[in-house]
């Protein structure tokens, strides 16, 4: 009994002491929830930190009052600090070691097409710092300045040309200089490549031979006809956004960054944006925005994002028991991608890249670059191309080519064969348009992406044109030393029909997924964002990233993305937009002919 009382006494006398009644207890839990809140609480969190989530993070936090969270479901783009020891992103030649890697990719796959023998196609997206632009062919392309002034018949006012020009040039530092249409003193470096193969400059003679003008700057005042590729390649090292962006911010005191962090979920107060959940080691937290909420995961994860936060259709979202924030029928839907198919064929000289693929001269080319960033290794390859209209009365150009003095088999997974060179070569302004779809509530599951593709008469005559007329570049003049035997899709393939089937079982994407989250007018049920690239219906929530374009535009994806974000930045800081008025732009003598 005496023991008991004590007992008793004392742990009375504890919660006294300790003040633990159960009204404190909660008050107390309420203010510890506060403050954790208050200390991870930022003006602005920006999820994704790739090709357009690295832009923002710098030029948000040049304000020093403004605070960041840049949130990357993949890991740093760098080992131990050195960009040699993570040589598979960096050399830009080893490229598509990342792309056959579930290691720093999304490792995406569409639904099998109907179209195309229902094929299953395989979409790398970068998960790595820089995003897409650590796993990419380094290419830097525009796009036409038609298709921004599209962009802007399309809702997205304020998006013409005129009003993006000035940001494509304030995010780049072209190695030829400053002009009217190139940057001097961005981020974001561009150069032309080095190698000066044999094969690059027959390619564009024959090119001329077959009666297309050389144009000395594609991303200038000329797209039309074929030339030197720009790359984001800088001192022999690939320029990615995290190399550009996100480096130079990183020791500012108003920027934190975390990787391996996967954001399952967009906070609301009603419709009130405030924070995301993610899970970082294991752990579910929190994490939140007194501004706004950015989203830059790109033109899938984006949407996934909004619609696991009950942003989309609300059917599908319900038949997920998903509980819905705002109903935006445009979310997911208006995917567009650009196919390429490749035209290869056999080199009679012992010339192309097949040799620099043996190991021994691998390990050689390797060890250069890993010394001095020199050499085969410093060069993604693809330096000449050019862009061309399929048929008389197509404004402006809808077919693009890559050429490259090698043989590329599905997607750089299987090693080339024999000495050969190819073009990639497909249509910019596909009519095809696919959707995706969450495949369950579940923010690991991959969404279900239907992309669509050859699902109209106009893109396979399109993709017919591509063929006939890259075969007729290859039987110029120009080529006669090097040409051997076609490879792909070689001489039993002639009539329509058969090219038709060669498409069918050998295009493949070039990697462009976008148009996801549309840019355009609040009058359009279809719009996601609007000009400013608010998302509709709900506050403080942007997205911007290669989903908000309106349609896709006619080239590689990078720049254009990178542009959106400079210019998407001004607008959150409440900035005017740049603007250059009449600055010209090439339009073919006549519509009549297709050269």
């Amino acid at each position: 009994m005496h023991k008991v009382t004590g007992t008793l006494f004392k742990a009375h006398m504890l919660k006294n002491i300790l003040g633990i009644n159960e009204q404190q207890f909660k008050i107390s839990r309420t203010s510890s929830q506060l403050s954790s809140e208050k200390a991870n609480s930022y003006n602005y969190v920006i999820v994704g930190a790739g090709s357009a989530g690295c832009v923002l993070a710098n030029r948000l936090t040049e304000d020093p009052l403004s605070t960041v969270l840049l949130l990357e479901a993949g890991p740093k783009d760098t080992l131990l600090g050195s960009k040699r020891l993570m040589w598979k992103i960096h050399m830009p030649a080893a490229l598509t070691y990342n792309l056959c890697d579930e290691k720093y990719n999304w490792y995406y796959h569409t639904t099998s097409q109907k179209h195309m023998d229902n094929r299953i196609m395989y979409w790398p997206r970068g998960r790595v710092w820089g995003g897409s632009s650590s796993l990419n062919a380094m290419v830097y392309i525009r796009g036409h300045a038609e298709d921004y002034n599209r962009w802007s018949r399309e809702g997205a006012i304020g998006w013409d040309y005129e009003h993006c020009l000035p940001y494509f040039k304030k995010a780049q530092t072209h190695e030829l200089g400053p002009d009217q249409y190139r940057g001097g003193n961005g981020p974001l470096y561009v150069s032309r490549g080095k190698t000066n193969h044999p094969l690059h400059h027959a390619f564009l003679e024959a090119t001329q031979q077959a009666g297309y003008p050389f144009t000395d700057d594609m991303n200038g005042y000329q797209q039309e006809g074929f030339g030197w590729m720009d790359m984001t390649i800088h001192q022999g090292q690939r320029w990615s956004t995290a190399s550009a962006y996100l480096r130079p911010a990183i020791s500012r005191p108003n920027l934190s960054v975390a990787e391996k962090t996967l954001v399952t979920k967009i906070l609301f107060q009603g419709t009130k944006s405030i924070g995301v959940e993610y899970v970082k080691n294991g752990q579910r937290k929190k994490a939140f925005a007194s501004k706004e909420v950015i989203l830059s995961g790109g033109a899938i994860n984006s949407p996934q994002l909004l619609m696991l936060s009950g942003i989309g259709n609300a059917d599908d979202l319900k038949k997920l028991g998903i509980p819905v924030v705002c109903h935006l029928p445009g979310v997911g839907q208006n995917l567009q991608d650009h196919l390429e198919v490749y035209v290869q064929q056999k080199c009679t000289k012992p010339i192309t890249l097949y040799n620099a693929q043996k190991p021994v001269n691998m390990v050689r080319i390797g060890l250069e670059w890993l010394w001095k960033f020199t050499g085969e290794g410093a060069t993604a390859h693809l330096e000449s191309g050019g862009f061309i209209r399929s048929e008389p009365g197509v404004p402006h150009p809808n077919i693009q080519f890559h050429f490259l003095p090698s043989q590329v088999i599905d997607h750089g997974r299987v090693a080339s064969a024999m000495e050969a060179y190819q073009v990639h070569v497909g249509p910019m302004r596909s009519t095809s348009v696919g959707w995706l779809k969450l495949k369950s509530s579940d923010p690991n599951d991959h969404p279900i992406i239907e992309a669509n593709y050859m699902s109209t008469e106009r893109d396979i005559w399109e993709f017919r044109q591509c063929v006939k007329l890259t075969r007729e570049i290859f039987a110029q003049k120009a080529f006669e030393k090097f040409r051997g035997p076609e490879i792909q899709p070689g001489n039993r393939v002639q009539s329509d029909k058969e090219i038709d089937a060669f498409i069918r079982q050998k295009a493949d994407s070039a990697y462009h997924p976008s148009c996801t989250c549309k840019m355009g007018q609040l009058s359009d049920s279809t719009a996601v964002v609007d000009p400013q690239t608010k998302v509709i219906g709900v506050e403080n929530l942007r997205v911007v990233d290669a989903s908000i374009m309106p349609s896709i535009v006619s080239g590689n994806l990078n720049a254009p993305t990178i542009m959106i974000a400079e210019k998407a930045a001004d607008i959150i800081k409440g900035l005017p937009s740049l603007q250059e008025k009449n600055v010209p732009v090439y339009k073919p003598k006549t519509l009549e002919t297709q050269r």
